[in-house]
């Protein structure tokens, strides 16, 4: 079985896919307080020199800061001059947490909103003017140079390099305890316990996107960490200052992998796809005539070959489109169209 580890330092159980805690939704609508905020770009200025990345470091450190609470440190990231941007399992269900910055100063820090679905959390800071990083809006490329910036094991501001490894990265058995664990951003450079929230950054320094997980070396993986977009990011952490949540894509189904045993118990062809376990009432996916059963094979123009394809390629779809999807039932493949609905994380 694949495990995979959220990158917080907290107790944790070793079943398959592990966490740190639970988050839960903060009451109350906050509202946007300052005017300075995250900017993006989409333009690829020439990289610094390899004498600049220390320079570099320099420069964004201040905008990366530790998060404390009872039980757990993470990091976070700037995104406003009075507001960062973490996980949802680094807060997990506190109101208040406790940011330490790379000069040696703290803050309280209120959770103002946390998005379950996506695994993000906004956290407003009593200290204010806080520098705010550039984001840049569009995806890295493979290749290229990606810096974690965090603190691992409580080790503040701590500093790895490596490459951004791939993208649209799913992580295989996850999707059963978080729907967060896909279409990330992959990367080698070192993710350990307490980088969860921090800065993955481009080599101009810019946030590429926000550390969320990595697979642990007793599984034989070497270097193997993940990081939400930071296109993603800014959605959701926009929706959550504005509105106190954040909306999300919606089919309404209970998914499982499709295994050996499934296939012999319920006389399914496909070897891949996602297998519909239940189906929340009225959802979507009732209208449409899905039944439990059936396996789903493709949605929206997308093969799927797991319960994480589903997931990702729903996450780019739009609430009240239209998308065929392609089920497998009695042997039989048929197409029916469904109408995606929306939810709040």
């Amino acid at each position: 079985m694949n495990r995979i580890h959220f990158a917080t330092v907290a107790l944790v159980t070793a079943l398959g896919v592990t966490s740190c805690s639970t988050a839960e939704q903060p009451s109350g609508s906050p509202e946007p307080t300052s005017e300075r905020q995250a900017t993006t770009t989409t333009t690829s200025p020439a990289p610094p020199s390899i004498a600049g990345f220390a320079d570099l470091v320099e420069r964004l450190s201040p905008s990366v800061a530790t998060v404390r609470r009872d039980g757990g440190v993470g990091s976070a990231v700037v995104l406003r001059d009075d507001v960062v941007v973490t996980n949802a399992h680094v807060v997990g269900n506190a109101g208040e947490v406790t940011l330490e910055f790379a000069d040696g100063t703290s803050s309280r820090g209120e959770v103002l909103a946390t998005d379950t679905v996506t695994d993000l959390a906004v956290v407003r800071s009593e200290r204010k003017n806080l520098p705010v990083p550039e984001y840049r809006a569009e995806l890295p490329r493979a290749g290229e140079i990606a810096i974690a910036i965090g603190s691992p094991l409580g080790f503040e501001n701590s500093v790895t390099v490596g490459v951004v490894s791939g993208l649209h990265r799913d992580i295989p058995g996850a999707a059963a305890q978080s729907a967060s664990l896909v279409d990330l951003i992959q990367t080698d450079a070192s993710i350990s316990p307490g980088n969860s929230g921090g800065a993955l950054l481009d080599s101009n320094g810019r946030v590429i996107g926000i550390n969320e997980a990595y697979i642990p070396p007793e599984v034989g993986a070497v270097s193997i960490g993940f990081a939400i977009p930071s296109a993603t990011v800014l959605d959701v952490a926009e929706q959550l200052l504005a509105k106190g949540v954040a909306t999300h894509p919606y089919l309404g189904l209970s998914l499982s992998p499709v295994t050996p045993s499934v296939r012999r118990s319920l006389g399914v062809r496909s070897e891949e796809g996602a297998l519909v376990l239940a189906l929340d009432r009225a959802a979507p996916a009732a209208e449409a005539g899905v039944r439990p059963g059936d396996v789903i094979v493709e949605f929206a123009g997308q093969p799927i070959k797991s319960v994480e394809d589903l997931l990702a390629a729903l996450r780019r779809t739009a609430p009240g489109s239209q998308q065929p999807l392609v089920l497998e039932r009695g042997g039989q493949r048929q197409e029916v169209t469904i109408t995606v609905g929306s939810r709040t994380g």
